[in-house]
């Protein structure tokens, strides 16, 4: 018997950044609902990063327009449909205006900083190890990575070192001679990624500041993928990748959701916060903390380089000990791997009625007992991220 459609509005962050540390909440509801159909909203940036969702019915591009008009006009696209669920990571309180069995809305937190993947996590209430950011990509869009990154004729493949010279803003970015002289180190004789590649990324824009970085890959072996690939493609090819650098961004954070091992560069950003998510992710800052730079820059909007009192060595010395970490994991897995289990994965019969997901869901029947709505006006404090 075919199952009906189970319906979700899921309305994420309109930087790049925000809607990759969202992004795991998307496959938690995939895995749990095996009928859910997903209509994606995003900003026009982050909204290829959902192109192959597994149920993707549509994805709608908000652009920001004047007020809250680009709000009214969501709604009108989407009030005619009756939906299961609808996630709110902006807290528009557009889903107290739909029809729609469940609801999820973001809240502002007001406690102590906490990782935006945490925060995610809360609007389903979801606790403990809350969804890690996944994106999804199509075999297609893995072999087209694979193909950029085939070895010359003739040369090894070796190692890659993936590294993320640009940020959206000045005050994040690295000096890109700083780059250079880490790839130079990490890559030479001796270096824990000797004989490897050197693989740029960045968007368009970022063709001319990454001369540089070129000429610090020995014979030339670099992969320059700056402007030249979409984002799918770009987190397919750091799946091949053996270590990424680059500065808080978002495809620092691709990156990471990757797996791929991260070592992300901080300065007038909060760690605590956008820091690099995974078991194998380093976030690295200089001497001065986030509150520092707040100190100096209170709206986080001054022309000023943050970063230049971030030394080489601190960057250098933080990668050697991540890749010491890869290497131990490793090993200490080998044995592991040969051990087969034939056991079978769990399965969801009914996954919109089982009790997992009923408790992360608020239930609309229970504000009609309270007879409130609630209304939220958030949207700026996600506008102002900087990710």
């Amino acid at each position: 018997m075919t199952q009906r459609a189970f319906p979700i509005l899921f309305i994420t962050a309109t930087r790049i950044g925000d809607a990759v540390l969202s992004s795991g909440l998307i496959k938690f509801l995939a895995d749990q609902i095996p009928n859910a159909r997903f209509t994606i909203v995003s900003g026009p940036l982050a909204a290829p990063l959902f192109a192959h969702v597994p149920g993707l019915d549509r994805v709608i591009v908000m652009e920001k327009g004047k007020g809250k008009g680009h709000w009214f006009k969501l709604w009108n696209q989407v009030r005619h449909r009756k939906w299961g669920l609808v996630v709110d990571l902006r807290g528009s309180g557009t889903a107290y205006f739909l029809r729609r069995e469940k609801r999820a809305v973001w809240k502002r937190n007001t406690g102590e900083p906490i990782h935006k993947v945490v925060e995610a996590a809360k609007v389903l209430k979801l606790e403990g190890d809350p969804p890690a950011p996944h994106l999804y990509i199509t075999p297609e869009v893995q072999a087209l990575a694979d193909q950029l990154l085939a070895p010359r004729p003739g040369e090894p493949a070796g190692p890659i070192l993936a590294v993320g010279p640009a940020s959206n803003w000045v005050g994040k970015i690295w000096p890109i001679e700083r780059f250079a002289q880490t790839a130079q180190q990490l890559l030479a004789p001796g270096g824990p990624l000797a004989g490897g590649r050197l693989m740029i990324l960045g968007g368009p824009g970022d063709e001319r500041m990454v001369e540089e970085l070129r000429m610090a890959s020995a014979r030339g072996r670099y992969v320059d993928l700056t402007g030249k690939v979409d984002l799918l493609t770009a987190y397919a090819a750091l799946k091949r990748a053996d270590l990424f650098i680059g500065n808080d961004s978002g495809l620092m954070h691709i990156a990471a959701a990757a797996g791929v091992p991260t070592i992300g560069l901080f300065g007038p950003s909060d760690e605590r916060r956008y820091g690099p998510w995974g078991p194998l992710t380093k976030a690295v800052r200089g001497p001065r903390s986030f509150d520092q730079f707040l100190a100096v820059d209170p709206d986080l909007s001054q022309a000023i380089r943050h970063m230049s009192d971030l030394p080489v060595a601190t960057v250098v010395r933080a990668a050697k000990a991540l890749l010491a970490e890869v290497k131990a994991a490793a090993v200490e897995a080998a044995p592991e791997a040969l051990v087969e289990t034939n056991a079978p994965e769990p399965t969801v019969e009914d996954a919109a009625a089982t009790p997992e997901l009923q408790a992360v869901v608020e239930d609309v029947a229970q504000d009609a007992a309270h007879g409130s709505v609630e209304t939220s006006t958030s949207e700026d404090a996600i506008e102002a991220d900087r990710t």
